[in-house]
């Protein structure tokens, strides 16, 4: 056998046991590829037989439902041709094809797993034997050479023995024996027996030294060496099989690329616009608009389409022409902005998609979407108060009526109470009737746009029907300063029916009042006062019978109005915890998102941008009424805005 330049009979003389543990793990490492490829061809299998059932269930649906893909109805009428005109179903059906074809791939590709697993083993059978037969080998010559020291010890032994039979003769000549002839005679034989033992056990040393340092020199590096080429076969044998292993996997990983690139050009031919020309092709229709809607009298009731003006309705005409017109102003501002955004962000959907960036992409067509949808709300409600207006003001011919408009709130009316329109009685605690806030008229929800805009701004003064007096109560909760809800848009329209404060200065004052008699509260809107006691008034009598005070202890309630009388018609100097709860500021700034013109006296003007701190108290800032906030401008001015115009700070 051909010595190797680093030989492991040089390098590592009388390592055999150690050479050998080196070949048992070489064994191993090809017994641990074999359960690998035996392994991994059974997952080939397996994802094959699954892959294989997901494709025939996909052609299968593909199948049921590319008609409705193709032309937009299963049971039209078509050629297999027209199938095949679009482009997106023929990539699709690419697409599952390749998936077919890559199933039967992956069995070849088990198969051929199999196969490298058989060619390991046959490696590993094949060099097991050949271990086994050097092993065998060298307990051999093991055998041997213990052999021959065996014999060396056991002439040393016998040659020890010898030894001590002479000395033992030797003493025996000493003696003046008759037998002394031949006690010489058996010395000198034992003496001869002593020196060929002496002979033999030196030769035998000689022998042992000889075939030890055969053993060292020869036998063993020739055994070492053998191992160490058995080694190298079994390596390269091994590496062998595994190239082959990785040239299959290359062969089955350009098989599937040669299909994902058929699967790729399909794609690229898709073509939107083709397919859909297609289905229009398919599905165009004779088509005309609905017919208008008219105006369809009552059968037990004859009318006709025209629009009454009589003096009752035309005040609600009117009314709901400035409703409508004030909300329109807001609507085309709020609009405008959507559109402009709407426009920013399709440019960026373009550039999203010439970048081929997803993530950018999904956020800007999000984002195109939300404001494109938002328009169309808007503009469909531009359109309503559009026609809403056109017609009102055709019909009206120019008499629009008043120019002051009450300035209603939301109240709950725990005692009956008159309308001052219907003289119906108003009575509920959810939302059943409105108050002026100027004037104190109190009248229905469903009355509210039949009362003429000649709000007289002066407490008590209607010029509405005079609203029946009677020990009624009402307990007036701003609920709402807005007669137009804003909960069911995004983009904030603010209310048209503004409420306004008359008197929003930096100092209020308040006159004193007397309790002329006990009165227990008897629920958590009014307050107990006993006789005597001096109250500020907060609110006056706005016709239901009942003053809101204030107490010494700044408790607040409602009190029966009979009950108190003027304490002198004492001013108040500035009432100080109103003052706190509705002029202070409470450090809370808030940022404009819109620009809000101010549309009537009381309100605030705000830029996009702007920050505004909150008024404090119970009756400031965001407490100040549904829909409205009350803060101050940087300038010191005090006033209201729509509260979906700004965000807190």
């Amino acid at each position: 056998m051909q010595k190797q330049t680093n030989s492991y009979g040089q390098l590592l003389p009388d390592q055999v046991d150690r050479i050998s543990s080196l070949f048992d793990a070489h064994l191993g490492l090809l017994a641990d590829a074999r359960e690998l490829y035996r392994e991994r061809a059974a997952l080939e299998r397996d994802y094959a037989t699954k892959l294989k059932q997901l494709a025939k269930k996909a052609s299968e649906k593909k199948n049921k439902n590319e008609l409705l893909l193709v032309l937009g109805d299963d049971k039209a009428v078509y050629t297999e041709s027209v199938i095949q005109q679009n482009t997106l179903n023929h990539a699709y059906s690419e697409i599952l094809s390749s998936m077919s074809s890559s199933a039967q791939d992956h069995i070849n590709l088990a198969e051929a797993w199999s196969q490298i697993t058989e060619s390991l083993k046959a490696v590993e059978r094949r060099n097991d034997d050949y271990k086994k037969k050097q092993m065998q080998f060298f307990s051999t010559i093991l055998a041997g050479r213990d052999k021959i020291y065996a014999e060396r010890i056991k002439s040393k032994q016998k040659y020890d023995a010898d030894c001590a039979e002479v000395e033992i003769h030797r003493q025996k000549q000493s003696g003046h024996d008759r037998h002394a002839e031949r006690s010489a005679r058996q010395y000198d034989l034992q003496r001869l027996d002593m020196l060929n033992s002496k002979n033999i056990y030196i030769i035998s040393t000689a022998t042992a030294n000889s075939v030890k340092t055969k053993f060292y020199t020869e036998d063993l590096p020739n055994l070492e060496d053998s191992f160490q080429e058995l080694q190298t076969r079994l390596v390269m044998d091994f590496v062998g099989v595994m190239r082959e292993a990785q040239n299959i996997q290359l062969s089955h990983q350009n098989i599937s690329k040669d299909r994902l690139t058929a699967v790729i050009a399909a794609l690229i031919e898709v073509q939107p616009d083709k397919d859909q020309a297609l289905f229009a092709e398919y599905n165009i229709h004779p088509f005309s608009l609905p017919d208008d809607w008219v105006f369809e009298p009552c059968s037990n009731h004859y009318d006709t389409g025209d629009i009454c003006i009589d003096s009752g309705p035309k005040v609600l005409l009117q009314n709901k022409l400035a409703r409508s017109r004030a909300k329109l102003r807001e609507l085309n501002h709020v609009l405008g902005k959507q559109r402009t955004d709407a426009e920013k962000y399709h440019v960026m959907l373009t550039a999203c998609a010439t970048d081929n960036t997803p993530g950018d992409m999904d956020d800007a067509m999000n984002n195109y979407l939300d404001t494109a949808h938002e328009v169309t709300a808007l503009s469909t409600s531009a359109c309503v108060l559009n026609s809403e207006i056109n017609m009102i003001a055709e019909v009206l011919g120019g008499d629009e009526g008043g120019s002051s408009p009450h300035v209603f709130k939301s109240s709950a009316f725990s005692i009956p109470t008159t309308c001052g329109y219907c003289k119906v009685s108003i009575w509920g605690l959810s939302k059943q009737g409105k108050t002026c806030k100027s004037c104190g008229l109190s009248v229905h929800s469903k009355c509210e746009l039949n009362v003429p805009a000649e709000c007289s701004n002066v407490h008590g003064n209607y010029k509405a029907s005079e609203i029946l007096q009677s020990p009624s109560s009402v307990v007036s909760i701003s609920e709402s300063r807005s007669s137009v809800s804003t909960s069911s848009r995004k983009t904030p329209i603010p209310s048209s029916s503004v409420p306004h404060n008359t008197s929003l200065h930096v100092e209020e004052t308040h006159r004193l009042a007397r309790a002329i008699f006990d009165f227990a509260a008897s629920s958590s809107f009014e307050l107990n006062v006993t006789e005597g006691t001096v109250v500020r008034v907060v609110e006056e009598d706005d016709g239901s019978g009942w003053v809101k005070v204030a107490d010494s202890d700044g408790e607040k309630g409602l009190v029966p109005a009979t009950y108190l009388e003027g304490a002198g018609g004492w001013p108040l100097e500035k009432s100080e915890p109103s003052q706190r709860d509705s002029q202070q500021a409470s450090g809370i700034y808030v940022r404009a998102l819109y620009d809000y013109r101010a549309q009537e006296p009381g309100e605030l003007t705000i830029n996009e941008g702007d920050l505004v701190e909150l008024s404090s108290g119970t009756n400031g800032g965001q407490n100040y009424a549904d829909g409205w906030w009350e803060g101050f401008s940087r300038d010191g001015k005090k006033g209201i805005f729509p509260s979906n115009y700004v965000n807190l700070a």
